[in-house]
């Protein structure tokens, strides 16, 4: 997978948002931490599940996807790749804004959230 110069990689698990950018090139992709946001996560209802932990898994995605929204819309993010939990992804889904849907390069359907940023390009080399 090709990873334009400044393309934002997000990783979100159950209590966990991790991003990176690519400082390198296509060619040659480099990642660099980015500071992570804090997210309110108190206001997203999950009343349709059953389980707490899954309500608290369901708002912090939430609250990551109106986050990464929100970078979008204000033009600080062109380029995104998405990394989460199949379950989580799920969720992440149902909250895109048509921006984000357009700046998406690709999700990738697996918790990488805690990995290196040389684990994290290998999953993404993975992802053809």
């Amino acid at each position: 997978m090709l990873l334009p110069h400044g393309t934002v990689i997000a990783l979100i698990d159950a209590h966990n948002f991790t991003l990176y950018r690519n400082a390198g090139d296509e060619a040659n992709p480099e990642l660099a931490s980015m500071a992570s946001p804090k997210l309110d996560s108190h206001n997203h209802s999950g009343a349709s599940h059953h389980s707490a932990a899954h309500v608290a898994e369901d708002a912090h995605a939430i609250a990551a996807i109106n986050w990464l929204n929100g970078q979008v819309l204000g033009h600080k993010i062109e380029h995104l790749v998405l990394a989460a939990t199949p379950r989580t992804l799920g969720e992440a889904r149902k909250h895109y804004h048509k921006a984000l849907e357009r700046s998406l390069k690709a999700e990738v359907a697996k918790d990488l959230a805690g990995r290196k940023p040389a684990e994290v390009l290998a999953a993404l080399r993975e992802k053809k």
